[in-house]
């Protein structure tokens, strides 16, 4: 699958091989590789996404990745309804979107993930922090840990190079839990 974001984007692009050759330098990677490798370490095989421009180059490396099934949504509880669907065929699914997506996301997590005991990775960009530029963004930047505080789901908030170990360790917490799990990611974490 090709996505017309990933086409103008200098990246690197990964595969096994390499990936197993940036094993050694993982400081030196770029916020974006240090989560795709956290994915890659928990063993998660389906990411649904919804676009976010401190996401795009993580969704580029998950749509070049043979191993990986990426599902660009256009909502966010539409993504968590694939997922909880790829869950229970077997899979390991993440969903990959920003933070003012939560807001959209609360009944499918409520009513399906949560009622049900379905596991599921939040990667989620966590716009309207410190440094946002975009005055819109700030309600929902302020709303959303206390947002998952509320709602009982465990949080991480990595810096970059904690974030291989952080992702990897949400799918874990997740899964003994069988519960949704965040990873926040501020504008911060991405250099912006």
């Amino acid at each position: 699958m090709s996505l017309g974001y990933c086409q103008s984007a200098p990246l690197r692009w990964f595969n096994n091989m390499s990936l197993k050759i940036i094993q050694i330098m993982s400081n030196d990677l770029r916020p974006s590789e240090q989560v795709y490798r956290g994915l890659k370490r928990a063993g998660i095989d389906l990411v649904a996404s919804v676009p976010c421009v401190n996401l795009q180059e993580l969704l580029c490396l998950l749509s070049s990745d043979p191993d990986i099934i990426h599902i660009p949504v256009t909502r966010e509880e539409e993504g968590i309804g694939v997922c909880a669907g790829a869950y229970m065929g077997g899979m390991s699914p993440a969903i990959a979107m920003q933070n003012s997506g939560l807001g959209n996301s609360i009944n499918a997590l409520a009513s399906l993930d949560m009622l049900y005991g379905i596991p599921l990775l939040m990667v989620i960009s966590h716009r309207g922090t410190q440094g946002e530029r975009l005055v819109g963004q700030i309600p929902m930047g302020r709303l959303t840990e206390p947002l998952l505080k509320t709602m009982g789901i465990p949080f991480f908030r990595p810096r970059p190079h904690e974030a291989e170990k952080a992702v990897e360790g949400a799918w874990s917490l997740a899964l003994n839990e069988m519960r949704p799990v965040a990873v926040l990611l501020d504008i911060k974490f991405w250099g912006r």
